[in-house]
């Protein structure tokens, strides 16, 4: 027992060191894309995320952030580090895990384990465990500062105690276990919600354990508590503690007038003397299930306490400081992630539903004169009854989406979907295409790191792959040897051993199927979600652990030479966790990649001092908040997230100085944009007003002049606006004298500058937007405005006709330039900022890996069609020395071999020719040709649709090059080759 005991303990340890010397070798250096900037920024320096936020994460990321010893560079590597940390210490407890469950299928005790079964279970333990150490979504999410890698950790500790505690007899030993796991529970809260559905599972373990002759209803019940018990953490204590709070705050502070918090400090000693006469009745009562479960209470509330980190951090106003939640208002809003909405999960509309009536839903407060104050309510759409069905999953009130339905599911415009196409969406695009696909990922193999690519076809031909999809990094074939390994352990489990069988099961299920039901995807989806599903392929792989033993099980009936046995097993175990080790290394490798941080920082360097950045995504705005919150890297510049601009609490910051950063220019008072006001600004058209003053409008706004509203049907006044050509004053003079402005382009000023809306209503945060630009205006333009290139051509609000772009964004000027419908090039600045003031670490080095939805989309993008802008506008101004430059620094800094030539890169081809550059264009002409001729042959053999989208880049790609060649003066027989795999291509599609 001791001795299985301590090889027990020391197998679990090298598996952990495994892993952590694995992660550590492959992690990212730096923030990378996504939440991970905001995260990094927001642990170092204890500001509040996105809701409903991870306190815990972000205590714990501090405390790694103080290994970086002072040096600011250092910090997102150590943050990442905690990732690493989690992720190492899950499979360590995975392991443990495994031998737990296979010593039950042996039915011994550890005690009465021979030498052969001590060593299978050990084997068992570790295979499985690295499985899942090298399966792709987990080694993703391990190398990042994401909450993902944590949260795995906290399952895995949880069902480890889980079954460690099935194994203590003393009852009242057992007890402390389940305390343990409520804590745990409650700390898990902290870091993300995933770990709470496999709570249903557990409450099966505990009827498992607790009934001597259990029976599939007894179960069934169990599960039904452990749903229960689950519902009541989700709702009536995560958020629904809070809100009981509020409750008794509008009685203290309303109804007897007591200030701000007084309510709520009432109910917290109320609910403290309710728990503590609880646990002293129970205790003096001998009721001991009541005693275990309001000590677990307890224990999951000082867990879920880390909260209070938002509450506290909040109050001092931090930078990022997402929905404020300094008060219990903005508290419970955060908690209930109230401003990403909601889709309804078990009845509710389809996508043809229409509006029938607006209802007044929830009261909304605001606090005023030491008073809460209900200023409006939530707007409830009632929705056409013929037009909702069970288990929606077809609802969108995005044009995009509808068309997406309407396509995938083959329904002409206009007609509803009925229950089946229902059905069938959930069935082929949710559980199909966001779920199984991923799965298959991680068991199977993937095609590429494109956007949608779908499991690898293990025994394809590959000879005749294109070279653009057989080097794609990301191509990873385990050839099923993990899936088999499942399978194995999935036949082992339903033989032998019931009980755990249906737990792993149940796990299985809720952390897959029961969470692609729950969060009910929409039909496109900006990035791979395959990262919400690691708690069932968790499970995944104990079952693949498991698959050792059955194996062994067949192996002594076949092989009776135990040497010849045993290496025989050995080799087939380990062939699953070798072949992903050595699959996933180089497109699981982030080591020696910075560009996302390189991608912040020359998006800030291309903005004057003092400037205000407006940005739209996560990836044009996280690594920015990283780089200034942590590297203190431009802070002069405000960067305005046009996605956040319409909520009230942003306002507000924008309105306070930041660092280097003075207050926004907006005038609207807090009524004014508190949420439901303003929310919409209807367009009213008014025949008499051609062109609208914009200051003059907003002055309208500031006063709620009644000119301007209009009534609802619900009988509230709103704002409307008259005319969508707008027009603001410019002092020509004044700005003609100034040191910023180019001097070329004092001929195109005006006394004012005009243009049209692109869109018949306003948004609160296009509202913001323009107060900002009007009140700029108004002060002489004395703040550079720009807007970002990465940006949607909507969130321009009209104006590119007058944007400069000087690098990775516009800058808003003065005049327009007609017709310039994607603005213009100043390239003098450009050409400065570009070659001067940014940076490009390691998008030159091949060992690199740039994972291709990231790096091929915005980070590529911006970088090759602004040098194909400012390169094309050298060429125009006659700079051809400068254009050349230009362009052979983009090959110097991005090569074709680190990251493939583009739509843009064809462009270049042209741009060559036109300097003179023959060879130099031919050379990337015939690399681009010759790649499309290459792909275009493997997707035309396979059909349209398989890659339609491919195929109309391809042929876009070599048409551009082909007809650059043909508006030159170079000789036909110099490209006829290029011509002639162009034509035979377009003659197959057409």
């Amino acid at each position: 027992m001791q001795q299985f005991k301590r090889n027990n303990n020391l197998a679990g340890w090298i598996v952990f060191a495994i892993s952590l010397i694995t992660y550590t070798l492959t992690v990212e250096p730096t923030a990378s894309f996504w939440d991970c900037g905001e995260f990094i920024a927001c642990a170092y320096k204890l500001q509040v995320p996105h809701p409903p936020g991870a306190p815990l994460f972000l205590l714990l990321g501090r405390m790694f952030s103080f290994l970086a010893l002072g040096d600011v560079t250092r910090v997102a590597f150590w943050i990442n580090m905690m990732s690493v940390v989690s992720s190492a210490l899950t499979i360590l407890f995975m392991h443990w895990t495994i031998v737990m469950i296979g010593r039950k299928v042996l039915r011994k005790s550890f005690a009465e384990l021979t030498q052969s079964e001590g060593i299978i279970l050990l084997l068992s333990g570790v295979v499985g465990s690295l499985v899942y150490a090298f399966s792709d979504s987990f080694w993703f999410s391990a190398v990042e500062a994401e909450v993902y890698a944590m949260s795995s950790f906290f399952t895995a500790i949880v069902v480890w105690a889980a079954f460690r505690w099935e194994l203590v007899e003393n009852e009242a030993e057992a007890n402390r276990w389940i305390l343990f796991i409520a804590y745990l529970v409650g700390l898990s809260i902290g870091v993300h919600l995933l770990n709470l559905v496999t709570l249903p599972a557990l409450a099966l373990l505990w009827y498992f354990k607790k009934e001597a002759k259990p029976t599939y209803k007894g179960g069934f019940i169990a599960v039904l508590v452990g749903l229960f018990i689950l519902g009541v953490i989700n709702s009536a204590i995560i958020p629904g503690l809070p809100s009981i709070a509020f409750w008794f705050e509008l009685q203290f502070v309303n109804t007897l007038g007591m200030s701000y918090g007084m309510g709520a400090i009432f109910f917290l000693l109320v609910l403290l003397a309710a728990i503590v006469f609880g646990i002293r009745y129970s205790y003096k009562a001998g009721k001991e299930v009541l005693n275990v479960a309001l000590f677990s209470l307890v224990f999951l509330l000082i867990g879920y306490s880390t909260y209070t980190v938002a509450l506290v951090r909040s109050g001092y106003n931090p930078p990022i400081n997402e929905n404020d939640p300094s008060n219990i208002l903005n508290f419970l809003k955060y908690l209930k992630r109230e401003q990403y909405g909601s889709r309804s999960l078990l009845y509710g509309p389809v996508y043809t539903a229409q509006i029938e009536e607006f209802k007044e839903g929830e009261e909304v407060y605001k606090m005023k004169d030491g008073k809460y104050v209900v200023y409006t309510h939530k707007p409830e759409y009632v929705y056409q009854k013929d037009q909702q069905m069970l288990l929606p999953r077809v609802w969108s009130n995005s044009g995009q989406h509808v068309a997406l339905y309407q396509d995938m599911l083959g329904i002409p415009a206009g007609q509803k979907p009925g229950f089946g196409d229902n059905l069938r969406f959930m069935f082929s695009h949710q559980m199909g295409h966001m779920y199984m696909r991923y799965l298959l990922w991680n068991f199977v193999g993937r095609e590429s790191d494109q956007q949608d690519a779908w499991a690898i076809n293990a025994f394809e031909d590959t000879s005749k792959l294109p070279d653009v999809m057989k080097n794609n990094k990301a191509r990873n074939n385990y050839y099923y040897l993990p899936l088999i390994l499942v399978l194995l352990g999935f036949y082992l489990l339903y033989r032998k051993n019931e009980k755990d069988f249906l737990v792993t099961i149940m796990m299985f299920v809720l952390t897959g199927v029961g969470l692609v039901v729950y969060l009910n995807s929409p039909p496109v989806e900006p990035r791979e979600r395959d990262y919400i599903y690691v708690g069932s392929f968790y499970f995944l792989a104990i079952w693949a652990g498991l698959g050792v033993m059955q194996l062994g099980e067949w192996l002594a009936l076949i092989v009776k030479k135990p040497q010849v046995r045993w290496a025989l097993l050995t080799v087939l175990s380990f062939s699953a966790p070798i072949i992903l080790a050595q699959q996933n290394w180089d497109d699981h490798d982030r080591s020696g990649r910075y560009h996302q941080i390189d991608f912040a920082k020359n998006l800030l360097n291309s903005c004057a001092p003092n400037a205000i950045l407006f940005t739209g995504g996560d990836n044009d705005t996280f690594p920015l908040w990283y780089v200034q919150e942590v590297e203190g890297f431009r802070t002069d510049v405000r960067v305005c997230n046009l996605s956040l601009l319409g909520t009230d609490w942003y306002i507000d910051q924008m309105k306070r100085q930041t660092y280097q950063s003075s207050p926004l220019p907006i005038l609207l008072k807090k009524d004014q944009f508190l949420e439901g006001v303003n929310d919409q600004i209807m367009y009213s058209e008014n025949p008499n007003i051609k062109e609208m003053s914009l200051p003059d409008y907003l002055d309208l706004v500031h006063k709620d002049d009644p000119r301007i509203q209009a009534q609802t049907q619900s009988g509230e006044l709103i704002n409307t606006f008259p005319s969508d050509s707008l027009v603001i004053p410019v002092n020509a003079m004044k700005i003609a004298q100034s040191n910023w402005f180019p001097k070329e382009f004092v001929p195109f000023l005006s006394d004012r500058l005009s243009w049209k809306l692109p869109s018949k209503n306003i948004f609160k945060g296009e509202l913001i937007q323009l107060e900002i630009i009007s009140n700029n205006a108004l002060s002489g333009w004395t703040r550079p405005i720009y807007f970002a290139a990465t940006l949607p051509n909507d969130q321009y609000v009209g104006l590119k006709e007058s944007m400069q772009l000087e690098g990775y964004a516009y800058r808003l000027m003065p005049f327009k330039i007609q017709g310039a419908q994607d603005g213009f090039v100043n390239s003098k600045i450009m050409a400065d900022n570009m070659l001067n003031k940014m940076y490009w670490r390691g998008l030159n080095d091949e060992k690199v890996y740039y994972h291709g939805d990231f790096y091929m989309g915005i980070p590529s993008v911006t970088l090759r069609l602004g040098t194909y802008r400012l390169a094309d506008q050298l060429v125009r101004e006659g700079n051809i020395p400068l254009a050349k430059k230009v362009l052979d620094h983009l090959e110097r800094v991005m090569p074709n071999k680190v990251i493939p030539y583009d739509q843009f890169s064809a462009s270049m081809v042209g741009l060559y020719l036109s300097m003179g550059e023959q060879a130099k264009a031919l050379k990337m002409a015939k690399i681009m040709v010759d790649r499309n001729d290459q792909a275009l042959d493997y997707y035309l053999a396979g059909g349209l649709r398989a890659h339609e989208r491919d195929i109309q880049i391809a042929l876009y790609e070599m048409n551009v090059i082909v007809s650059s060649f043909k508006e030159s003066k170079v000789a036909p027989a110099q490209y006829k080759a290029l011509e002639s795999k162009f034509m035979k291509q377009l003659a197959r599609v057409q």
